[in-house]
């Protein structure tokens, strides 16, 4: 029998395609006809859509190759020519692994003493708070640890539709994930005006909202913020907490920007300490899932795939099934899971490699750091354009003020009136980046979505490009009134 678009799952049809996807498909095919001598006005496609930095002109982390190229090929072990404490590291991660190698499976889980040294990692963030190995598990990225999550909270069949409360804007594939699980998305809206700060008024409208159409049974949260950069501090935490002890939701907390707080005087602080800290009241009664990922650490290990999500004071009935879930899957790969080690335990200022590694995680910080300054500065000098402040993660995410024009041009396109834009970037200038419908910002609010985990000089020819075309795209519907946002 042929499969027919009638057998397609409802829940992916009624996903449908995602204008990034397809963005990114079109600057590949731009790519090749570059390659092929298809004259443009560029002579690269620059993509700042999404997060990968070595893409982009980012170079990775020596120590990091130097131990995975000794675990995979252990014959360098005895090697001088790598520093003491690489060979070290390696044997000792060699040693880790089943059958002393990197081609063979872990437990889906991942493997035991990476596990532990996540533990010690997070026990030493959090000033002592006790973590338990066997609540973390190891998973090949942020999303795939999510998407277990979401199997986990969402409803059978003819039962009230579950669902989570949301952000706006939220991580562009998060509606995505929550769709495609049958949980139904509730957004609170973010407060652009005061730096994408969390109102525990507009949590309290959402849970109304929620509770109207479906059961809410959880609430996400990015932080640092995810398309944002905002970083929240103390008694914002605080007040997320209370909230969802008052409301019994599950936080779900995508943590993954953690070490990338850039922000002057900026001060991150874990969930999970704010929630110990709270005393029994709240340690005892609050549950939570936190999430972390070598993708979006400064050393952007997007390909290797590995992330790790940990369960705080989740019912032991519940963990049975979170085993469970995570058996049904195989283990991520080995390489991914090794470098989690090296993300969170770097090496010791007693270290041969701690010098190099130090430098080239601060030049990564500093780089991330004039990047957030230069693209603010840069967006809020353009005309019909503001940018708040981004202090944590990768991305600034511009508002943009779009003529009555465009929008008639975009409802005849059947598109959103900022993926147009996006698109005609890309077509025009070869500039790829994310349009912040994606990210929930619909109905007359547009926004931008660009990745500043780039090179400098990979960002500074992005920005020129779209400076450019920014003028004349507004200049070339000048004819027609702009849209006055909210």
């Amino acid at each position: 029998m042929r499969t027919s678009l009638l057998d397609v799952n409802p829940r992916l049809k009624a996903i449908g395609e995602s204008p990034c996807n397809a963005l990114r498909a079109r600057a590949l095919h731009i790519t090749q006809e570059l390659a092929q001598g298809v004259p443009k006005t560029f002579s690269r496609v620059v993509d700042l859509c999404s997060f990968d930095p070595q893409r982009e002109g980012v170079p990775p982390i020596t120590f990091l190759q130097q131990v995975l190229a000794v675990c995979l090929y252990p014959e360098l072990l005895s090697d001088e020519n790598f520093a003491l404490d690489v060979r070290q590291r390696a044997r000792r991660l060699i040693q880790s692994c089943e059958g002393s190698s990197v081609g063979c499976y872990t437990p889906s889980s991942g493997l035991v003493y990476i596990q532990h040294r996540i533990a010690e990692f997070i026990t030493r963030r959090d000033a002592g708070v006790p973590t338990d190995a066997h609540s973390i598990f190891i998973c090949s990225g942020f999303w795939r640890t999510l998407t277990m999550m979401t199997k986990l909270l969402s409803s059978s069949e003819g039962e009230p539709q579950n669902g989570v409360l949301v952000p706006l804007p939220y991580p562009h594939t998060l509606a995505m994930v929550l769709g495609l699980a049958g949980i139904r998305s509730v957004p609170y809206r973010l407060r652009e005006d005061t730096g994408w700060a969390m109102d525990l008024e507009e949590l309290q409208r959402a849970i109304r909202t929620a509770r109207g159409c479906c059961r809410p049974m959880a609430i996400f949260i990015s932080n640092p913020g995810n398309p944002t950069g905002h970083v929240q501090n103390r008694k914002s935490i605080e007040e997320v907490i209370k909230f969802a002890a008052a409301e019994k939701l599950f936080l779900l907390v995508n943590e993954v920007d953690q070490h990338s707080v850039h922000g002057s005087g900026i001060q991150w602080v874990s969930y999970k300490k704010v929630l110990f800290d709270m005393g029994p009241k709240y340690w005892d009664s609050v549950q939570m899932a936190s999430f972390h990922s070598l993708s979006n650490g400064l050393m952007g290990e997007c390909g290797l795939r590995a992330g790790y999500m940990e369960l705080v004071n989740v019912d032991k009935e519940v963990m049975i099934f979170a085993e469970t879930l995570v058996n049904m899957d195989i283990s991520s790969p080995v390489p991914g899971q090794l470098a989690l080690d090296i993300l969170l335990n770097p090496p010791q200022p007693s270290e041969p490699s701690y010098d190099l590694y130090t430098q080239e995680i601060l030049t990564n910080l500093a780089t991330l750091t004039e990047n957030a300054l230069r693209a603010h500065d840069f967006l809020n000098s353009l005309p019909g354009m503001s940018c708040q402040p981004a202090v944590g993660g990768f991305y600034v995410y511009p508002r943009v003020d779009l003529p009555a024009e465009v929008l008639k041009r975009a409802k005849a396109a059947a598109v959103e009136a900022d993926v147009l834009y996006c698109q005609e970037l890309l077509e025009e200038q070869g500039v790829c980046v994310g349009a912040g419908s994606e990210n929930g910002n619909t109905g007359g609010e547009y926004h931008l979505r660009l990745c500043v985990g780039v090179s400098s000089v990979v960002l500074e020819e992005a920005l020129v490009r779209l400076g450019a075309f920014h003028l004349r795209f507004l200049d070339s519907y000048s004819c027609g009134p702009h849209l006055e946002t909210p």
